[in-house]
């Protein structure tokens, strides 16, 4: 097979997809590159509407130059792709994509030969009583509000949970003009002392994050750490968070929050694809299996960026240069064999820090044990953390889709997207087990809500 009878789909079009598209254009293929969003550029370096006026410097601080390459980038690809923008792949089976393309509200089909899942990641969603509150979002739903549309989701607030995304925002919401009455951070002090070896391997990374921490600090922006969230208050919205240091108890009057444990892998496509899965201690998940190149276990399918693992916006670009040349090379197209063993040098070499991150901003294992009966887990169909462990004691359920198919928890519109890690949490802490043997979630059609007729009609075609 020649270049120009290869045929790659990209699903993505952050840094990992638009590397891989550069790559394969630069090797005379043609590939076509579905995206979710409107405009190129993934969460990390989301664009806004074309016709906001906001400059690079005020959306990605300092992150703009390195989100106007990419975009540039992107942008000088469009006459040599197949770009197709606001479009959701919702199912892969025999070779064919089913694609939602949004502001027609329309789906059709996309086949493929060679295919770059490069799906990204979400926010680990670990919930606190009172979550389901109007005006409570994740951390990476406050950071869109303020990247694609200008706004902040509140004029007074918290931001709690823990990861670099938390101080993150925290600091860009202050920039922007928004009041950030606190940053709850579950991680302690001791913990990002300890860290500090791996860290120390991206000291300019490291130096950023130091710089937003103090800058907050600075500023008068309240920063608690080894914090536990106890419950967010408020009658028909939220108007404070109340939390404890382990000594006390204590209040903060606010009028939205923000919160996320870091985050979570995008991986239902790759299950629907039929790739293989593995535990991952770092990740604390079960992630599809690729070797260094993006391979997974189902020929012409690669991986590449966080919807493999997270490990960041730099290796995700280089992830996606590698799995582009794994597939040209796969199919008889000279590579620069010293750029591909270049890229997995890159790679290799983050391994410390990415390490160094889990231990500065670990995951809060004492969760389930101190999470409420009453707290709602699955928001989707109401389930609570009391009818979760009451299957997993009364009718034995051990297993993540044994305890689906009893309860409906991770069966609504999100299909376990937020809600699969909590409940993987409670019934570890009710069965005894430990986190990696109660499996995972098996991945469903649709992987994302479309319109129920679409899905009908989809049905009815089978």
């Amino acid at each position: 097979m020649t270049a120009l009878t290869l045929q790659p789909v990209i699903v993505g079009a952050g840094p990992a997809g638009i590397r891989a598209a550069q790559i394969l254009v630069a090797h005379g293929v043609r590939p076509v590159v579905i995206d979710e969003a409107a405009r190129g550029g993934g969460q990390i370096y989301r664009r806004p509407p074309a016709h906001f006026a906001r400059n690079a410097q005020t959306l990605y601080g300092t992150e703009a130059s390195r989100a106007t390459d990419l975009h540039n980038t992107f942008d000088s690809l469009q006459a040599q792709i197949d770009y197709q923008p606001d479009s959701l792949v919702w199912n892969a089976q025999g070779g064919l994509l089913d694609v939602l393309h949004g502001p027609t509200q329309t789906t059709h089909t996309v086949p493929y030969q060679q295919l770059i899942v490069a799906s990204g990641a979400t926010d680990r969603v670990l919930p606190v009583p009172g979550w389901t509150l109007p005006g409570v979002y994740t951390l990476g739903g406050a950071q869109v509000a303020l990247k694609f549309q200008g706004c902040t989701i509140g004029r007074n607030v918290v931001l709690m949970g823990t990861g670099p995304l938390l101080y993150l925002v925290a600091y860009q919401y202050a920039k922007a003009g928004a009041k950030v009455a606190a940053v709850l951070d579950t991680a302690g002090f001791a913990d990002q002392l300890a860290a500090l070896p791996g860290m120390l391997t991206q000291p300019a990374v490291l130096g950023k994050g130091l710089y937003y921490v103090g800058w907050l600090r600075a500023h008068g922006v309240a920063v608690h750490t080894g914090v536990r969230p106890v419950h967010v208050e408020g009658d028909t919205r939220v108007n404070a968070v109340v939390w404890s240091d382990g000594q006390a108890e204590h209040t903060v009057p606010c009028d939205a929050v923000g919160f996320g444990y870091a985050l979570r892998s995008e991986t239902q496509l790759a299950d629907l694809l039929g790739c293989r899965f593995a535990w991952a201690p770092m990740h604390r998940a079960h992630l599809p299996e690729r070797d260094s190149a993006g391979r997974t276990s189902v020929a012409g399918v690669y991986l590449a960026g966080d919807g493999a693992g997270i490990m960041g916006a730099d290796a995700a670009e280089w992830a996606g240069e590698r799995a582009a040349l794994a597939l040209l090379a796969d199919h008889g197209v000279k590579v620069d064999a010293a750029r591909a063993a270049e890229l997995e040098r890159k790679l290799t070499h983050l391994m410390p820090f990415r390490q160094g991150l889990e231990r500065a901003f670990p995951f809060p294992t004492d969760w389930a044990a101190k999470a409420p009966d009453a707290l709602v887990v699955c928001r989707c169909e109401n389930i609570t953390a009391g009818e979760l462990r009451a299957c997993a004691r009364d009718a034995g359920a051990d297993e993540m889709n044994r305890l689906k198919a009893l309860t409906r928890v991770g069966m609504g519109r999100c299909q376990g997207r937020m809600c699969g890690v909590a409940a993987a949490e409670i019934l570890a802490q009710a069965t005894g087990k430990p986190i990696e043997a109660v499996g995972r979630l098996r991945g469903q059609a649709p992987i994302k809500p479309i319109p129920i007729h679409l899905q009908a009609q989809a049905e009815a075609a089978e």
